[in-house]
């Protein structure tokens, strides 16, 4: 076998190792996932299926039956909103001010003006071409005349007008036309202006009379045109359709929904079913072979696609968490408990029961524990749940989930400290109050108006629940939070105190060292919050013999002259080892912990080292014996820490630290870290080393720059001044 084929089967090896370990990883989560769905299906689906009946109208129940869950009962609110706009059109009818004028009458009007004068033209017409071998006189065929006419003007308009008045309008051939205009023109603008109604009409009639009176002189027939105009004219106002809708739409809105509650009695023992409670059984499920299987299966249903959509979202979107097993049992913790909360507290037979339920406990813990961004979707699916569960699809318990979820999370974006929760829950109950009350305003409904107080309740429980939790899921899961790190990183914390006390220039060079990784970090997209807390703690080992260690050595004799380098080494080498041990004691989270032991990898106790070859000549020094124990940095924040620890100590061993020098000594160390291989398990691009040697120059330069040299003189009169 060559070296090639070798090395090429040792790393299908691995390849194979780490797919099966992956596969592994995987099959875990599919397992956590199915755990996660059948418990939201066996919650959501349970007691959906009651003790049903077989009941027919007539017959005697047997015993007494309730309500398994809150519906409205439509047919019954219906009826209520029927009755309301019934009784609101009869108010609106009574109400003169919501008639309008009807346009559509005076146009008819005009039409049968039209016609009358039309059928006075054929009659004028036939009066002057008498009837040839028709009997009577011409006087005689004209009175027959008039009175057809005056008939046929009867049927279109109603006027009554007599023959011998239609006889002297006829008489006027020539004064026709301006009296059809006159009535056409009086008639419209009366039917057009004034609000006539069946009250007011003789009166409108006498002003109209008197109108046309002015208007024809004493040559033309006033009577007939009158009678004309008088019979044409008639009530115009109808019901103003706008008003008569929104009034009606007022009404209705005003009935609220008639509800059955859960636990109210439908029937009880001794009762004669009849139709309207067989109507009721129905539409709860209880009357057999309506509901029970069905209705669990489309909760199954719905589960099924909320969780898919869940890990789908993760899946598409934070794909590391699929592989964290602790992450994804939290989150279905936290989720399913939610659930079974629901479930619980809507079995209360109280309608607000909804408005309660804590959506925001759950996704404060997933922001602060996971990631925000699933914590979006998980108020969601969780809003969902609340729907069917408290509300049976009830828009408004959904909406107040929601909104108190997301609230919450963008509540404790900015979180510092497990007191800011309160403040968090502060603004959760707020909201969630007024989210309650809108939705009250919106549908008319005082009951919710009401209601709207536990909004309030809402947040200051979640927020409650939150702190009390949070704590316990951190150890529980083995989670670090962005709380849990900003208490590590308080002055005032035990370790810290020591190091300040028993170790100032240890303390002094981890604050450093916290400065330049929290800037490189944050310009890699790593977690600059994680790797400035891991810099606090990266050298705690140090504790155990602060003064081996050149920073803490304060004008003493360095005790490494008095031993071999193998020692020297053994001693350096263990501050790791001790580092972990205090960690453990104390109790800090797992990733400072991995900082610790990680921050110096593999590398090369480079001064002892040397030291022992050049003391021993025979060649007998083993490399090995001088290397830290590891393991390599595994994470961005880890390897930053490596570098960001050994750059600035390099650079503060330096006589004349200059920008340039500066720059060339961080690159330096960060090449020979790379080419030593103590970055290859650390994730970091060559890009992000490049980003990251920038911010520690930056770093570095602000501290590290040149001071003023004062001449001798004017420190002689700055150490007189001090004298005095």
């Amino acid at each position: 076998m060559t070296k090639r084929d070798f090395w090429r089967t040792i790393k299908n090896y691995f390849n194979r190792k780490q797919a099966v370990q992956l596969g592994s990883v995987l099959k875990k989560s599919w397992v956590l996932g199915a755990v996660f769905t059948i418990s939201l299906i066996a919650i959501l689906g349970a007691n959906l299926e009651p003790r049903q009946v077989n009941l027919q109208v007539g017959q005697v129940a047997t015993r007494d039956i309730q309500a398994p869950r809150t519906i409205i009962d439509e047919a019954a609110t219906a009826k209520l909103r029927q009755a309301a706009e019934e009784q609101a059109l009869k108010l609106i009818k009574e109400d003169p001010a919501n008639y309008v004028i009807n346009r559509e009458i005076a146009r008819a009007a005009a039409d049968q003006v039209e016609l009358v004068f039309q059928v006075i033209s054929e009659a004028l017409v036939e009066m002057e071409q008498p009837r040839l071998g028709e009997a009577g006189s011409i006087t005689e065929q004209r009175t027959r005349i008039a009175q057809e006419a005056a008939a046929r003007i009867e049927e279109i308009s109603g006027a009554q007008i007599s023959p011998w008045q239609l006889v002297a309008l006829l008489d006027s051939t020539q004064s026709l036309p301006r009296l059809q205009n006159i009535a056409a023109t009086l008639l419209n603008t009366y039917l057009l202006s004034e609000r006539i109604t069946p009250e007011n009409l003789g009166e409108v009639r006498e002003k109209l009379e008197r109108d046309l009176a002015d208007r024809l002189n004493a040559s033309l027939p006033l009577e007939p045109v009158a009678t004309i105009v008088a019979g044409l004219l008639r009530p115009n106002l109808v019901l103003d359709p706008d008003a008569v809708q929104r009034g009606q739409e007022i009404a209705r809105q005003s009935v609220e929904p008639v509800r059955i509650l859960k636990g109210q009695a439908i029937v009880r023992r001794g009762d004669v079913i009849d139709q309207e409670d067989l109507r009721i059984l129905r539409e709860l499920g209880l009357q057999r072979g309506e509901g029970g299987l069905i209705n669990f299966l489309g909760i199954a249903i719905l589960t099924l696609i909320m969780v898919a959509l869940l890990g789908f979202f993760i899946y598409q979107y934070e794909p590391r968490y699929i592989k964290d097993e602790s992450l994804l049992a939290l989150l279905g913790l936290v989720t399913v408990t939610t659930t079974f909360a629901a479930k619980i507290l809507s079995a209360i037979p109280w309608p607000g029961i909804g408005y309660i339920i804590p959506v925001a406990f759950a996704t404060m813990l997933i922001a602060i524990l996971i990631d925000a961004r699933v914590a979006v979707m998980t108020a969601v699916f969780l809003a969902v749940v609340v729907g069917v569960v408290a509300g049976n699809g009830d828009f408004r318990f959904m909406v107040v989930a929601l909104v108190g979820g997301l609230t919450a999370i963008f509540s404790v974006s900015k979180v510092s400290q497990r007191s800011d929760l309160m403040r968090a829950g502060g603004i959760v109950a707020g909201v969630t109050f007024f989210t309650i009350l809108g939705i009250g305003l919106f549908q008319y409904e005082l009951s919710v108006i009401k209601q709207s107080y536990l909004g309030l309740v809402n947040g200051i429980v979640s927020s409650i629940l939150a702190i009390g939790s949070l704590a316990y899921l951190e150890s529980l899961f083995g989670i670090t939070s962005a709380i849990k790190l900003l208490e590590l990183s308080n002055p005032n914390q035990p370790l810290m105190k020591r190091l300040l006390v028993e170790a100032p220039g240890t303390y002094h060079h981890s604050l450093m060292v916290a400065n330049m990784a929290e800037a490189a970090a944050e310009a890699v997209n790593a977690d600059p919050l994680l790797a400035r807390v891991g810099a606090y703690y990266h050298d705690i080992g140090k504790l155990k013999r602060p003064y081996f260690f050149v920073e803490n050595q304060f004008a003493q004799e360095n005790p490494h002259d008095k031993i071999s380098p193998s020692l020297s080494t053994l001693i350096i080498t263990s501050h790791v080892k001790d580092g972990v041990e205090m960690a453990k004691e104390a109790k800090l989270p797992q990733v400072i912990t991995d900082i610790i032991q990680q921050h110096h990898g593999t590398d090369l106790v480079k001064y002892f080292f040397h030291r022992a070859q050049e003391n021993e000549k025979d060649g007998t020094i083993e490399e090995q014996d001088f290397h830290y124990t590891g393991p390599k940095p595994q994470t961005k924040e880890a390897a930053i820490v490596m570098l960001a620890d050994a750059t600035e100590a390099a650079v503060r061993s330096m006589q004349r630290p200059t920008p340039g020098r500066i720059e060339a000594m961080v690159r330096k160390i960060i090449k020979e870290r790379l080419d030593d291989g103590q970055l290859d398990e650390s994730d970091l691009t060559l890009k992000d080393l490049d980003t990251i040697a920038n911010s520690f120059v930056r770093v570095l330069t602000g501290i590290f720059h040149a001071r003023v040299e004062y001449p001798d003189k004017l420190l002689k009169e700055m150490e007189a001044k001090k004298g005095r």
